[in-house]
């Protein structure tokens, strides 16, 4: 019997199983529907305001293939608020209106389309001989500086056979300009050194921003891009950006004399959270709302002094207006229900938003001028609205040593006071990251599924996290695994203070630096967790070094000391230095193709756990995939085994699973 029955099998049962009341009532979110739920990624509006276009990530049937989820473009009418179908068969990319024509362009398999609103029809304007992996549409509508891979000869071998050679012979990204509007023009390269990134158009289309770093490879990415500022005409750099660290988005100012950046404020930042302002003739940058606490997404100007803005403030969102020169900020949204992902603003003041709840994925929603709320305009999943769900609240608890720790609390579905109930606990990555009080379930994050089954569910944002400004997100540096993950220990003593958890039913998962804290608690921490399963995690800091394709990103903004200079300590550091502590049933998945964190981590900490204890643990291994799972299936099957284990470890008997999903029923219409 495949394992793909066997899947079908145990999803329609996983809840008979464990609470036969939640299968017949038909409440809380199965398996099944979440891996159907669809998601607006996202959101354009034209200039004048009365179009918008979006993106919407549908996932395949992972009972029918195992590929990645599809990206469909939609146009929306912003009067009637009805969507169209655009492109429903093919992946779609690099969508934008096309300036003075007003007409939506994107990409298809590499070439460049347009489509007439008015006209209702399709073109393609613009294909090239490497696939266009983006492109900027300047002021006149003609013009495009897009990027495609260098060209490469081939190269024979007289042998059948070719070995790879790590880290050499890479292929870079290069920048062209195109002018679209002439037929058989013939693209100029702008000759930069190195890998491009994005590149923009100033306003008056003399000048082209470019993001740029010595190499393709990620640590580069991460680490080394610089702005350049380069004449259109000559090709001519005529000013470098003056920054260190991670760059995130960049945008001109009207009159082209700023770039707005949203930028790491130094090397040893975790995230590009800030605000610069670069002076587009010297370089020269200036750092606004330093102390600001919390970090900024996306920004867009509003005219020469002042900037629109959307941020992340503690489990909040912020959208709201800055002055460049004051520093002064004006809320204009900060709703404790939405949580807005991202905006697209249209010369009238109209705002299109990506935004999301605690009972709804990503959505559309629209903002009128001097607005201050936002409503939704489109429901993808209309049948989630009759799904009965756990409820989700902010939790604030303070640790020993005083620092306020944020997290997310989800209630079981049917709660009752004075029960307590068994917690999994859901640690994010990074730790350059943090969770909104949005929607927090997908396949690697149990949520609502695991709420519907019986838990609460918990979700840390300990220090180290984002969202809460530069000096909590740089708190946990040069202390790995110390008071970042104490953080976590404490907030479970404050949930079963509360009278909400039993301290004997507490269960951990992760992925990442997530799946770090996931082994940590099973080895260092084991006496506290009950049952852990662990994804791309970190087991060994000493081979995790070697072995990442980020080591200088974890050197500047994570260790911030190199681990020849300390063995012993990043040693000790390691969860495999603990594991004659473990005693928690470890569940342990990973993609066999990681760059991040290779699989050799799960290999490590499995063989240490198996030969030295007696403590049940399982190694998954997902052929094709990296770090974390992209495709239907992949994805479906972590759902279920992760579920599976906490509901064995932390409900059922203490005994280890059977390798296979086999379940004696064929009841999957749920």
């Amino acid at each position: 019997m495949d394992i793909l029955k066997r899947s079908l099998w145990f999803t329609a049962s996983i809840i008979l199983l464990f609470s036969t009341d939640v299968l017949f009532a038909q409440s809380g979110l199965t398996p099944t529907q979440l891996a159907k739920i669809e998601s607006v990624g996202n959101v354009y509006i034209s200039e004048d305001g009365q179009f918008a276009a979006y993106t919407l990530s549908v996932p395949a049937d992972p009972f029918k293939e195992n590929i990645a989820e599809s990206t469909h473009l939609y146009l929306l009418d912003i009067a009637t608020k009805k969507s169209i179908p655009l492109i429903t068969d093919k992946n779609v990319r690099g969508i934008s209106f096309r300036p003075v024509k007003n007409t939506l362009t994107y990409l298809v398999n590499g070439d460049l389309i347009e489509y007439s609103v008015e006209e209702k029809s399709f073109m393609r304007i613009f294909d090239f001989e490497q696939s266009i992996s983006g492109y900027e549409w300047a002021s006149d509508g003609d013009h495009i500086v897009f990027r495609a891979s260098e060209p490469r000869p081939e190269k024979t071998s007289p042998l059948p056979y070719a070995p790879e050679i790590y880290e050499e012979n890479l292929s870079n990204t290069w920048a062209y300009i195109q002018n679209v509007a002439k037929e058989g023009h013939t693209p100029h390269r702008i000759p930069v050194q190195g890998n491009v990134y994005s590149a923009f158009w100033s306003p008056d289309r003399s000048k082209i921003a470019m993001a740029v770093a010595p190499s393709s490879l990620v640590d580069d990415s991460f680490m080394e891009q610089k702005i350049l500022v380069v004449d259109h005409h000559s090709k001519e750099i005529l000013a470098e950006v003056d920054h260190t660290g991670k760059l995130g988005s960049y945008v001109w100012s009207p009159d082209g004399s700023k770039l707005a950046l949203v930028a790491a404020a130094t090397i040893n930042d975790p995230i590009a959270g800030r605000i610069k302002i670069a002076d587009t003739e010297t370089g020269a940058t200036t750092l606004l709302q330093k102390e600001y606490p919390g970090m900024f997404h996306q920004l867009i100007w509003k005219d020469n002094n002042e900037l629109y803005f959307l941020s992340s403030k503690g489990v909040q969102s912020e959208f709201g207006t800055v002055n460049v020169e004051t520093g002064k900020m004006d809320v204009i949204n900060n709703s404790e229900d939405v949580i807005i992902n991202a905006f697209s603003m249209a010369g009238n003041g109209t705002t299109l938003l990506d935004a999301e709840t605690s009972s709804h994925p990503d959505e559309v929603y629209l903002m009128s001028k001097n607005m201050k709320s936002a409503s939704r305009v489109t429901n993808s999943n209309p049948w989630l609205d009759e799904v009965e769900l756990g409820q989700q609240k902010v939790v604030t608890y303070t640790t020993k040593d005083g620092t306020e720790i944020q997290g997310l609390l989800m209630y079981p579905v049917g709660y009752e006071e004075g029960t307590r109930y068994p917690l999994i606990n859901v640690i994010h990555g990074g730790p350059e990251s943090h969770y909104d009080n949005g929607w927090l379930t997908t396949y690697s994050m149990a949520g609502q599924v695991a709420t519907a089954q019986g838990f609460a569910v918990f979700y840390p944002n300990y220090r180290g996290s984002t969202g809460r400004g530069l000096e909590f997100a740089m708190s946990s540096q040069g202390d790995l695994a110390g008071a970042e993950f104490d953080d976590i220990v404490e907030g479970v003593d404050h949930l079963i203070e509360i009278g909400l958890v039993d301290g004997d039913k507490v269960g951990v998962t992760g992925g990442s630096y997530g799946g770090y804290a996931t082994a940590w608690m099973s080895t260092k921490y084991s006496d506290r967790f009950a049952a852990g399963v662990m994804s791309v995690g970190i087991s060994n800091n000493i081979s995790k070094w070697g072995t990442s394709d980020i080591p200088e990103e974890l050197y500047h903004v994570h260790a911030r000391k190199r681990i020849w200079d300390d063995y012993q300590g990043y040693l000790e550091r390691s969860p495999i230095f603990h594991v004659d502590n473990a005693k928690t049933p470890l569940l342990i998945m990973h993609g066999k193709e990681d760059t991040r964190v290779d699989p050799g981590q799960s290999y490590e900490l499995y063989r240490h756990i198996k030969t030295r204890t007696s403590t049940p643990v399982r190694l998954v291994l997902y052929p094709g995939e990296g770090h974390g799972n992209r495709k239907a299936t992949a994805r479906f099957d972590f759902n279920l085994r992760m579920m599976r284990w906490f509901n064995q470890y932390l409900k059922g008997e203490k005994e280890r699973p059977d390798t296979e999903l086999d379940i004696e029923t064929t009841n999957i219409e749920n």
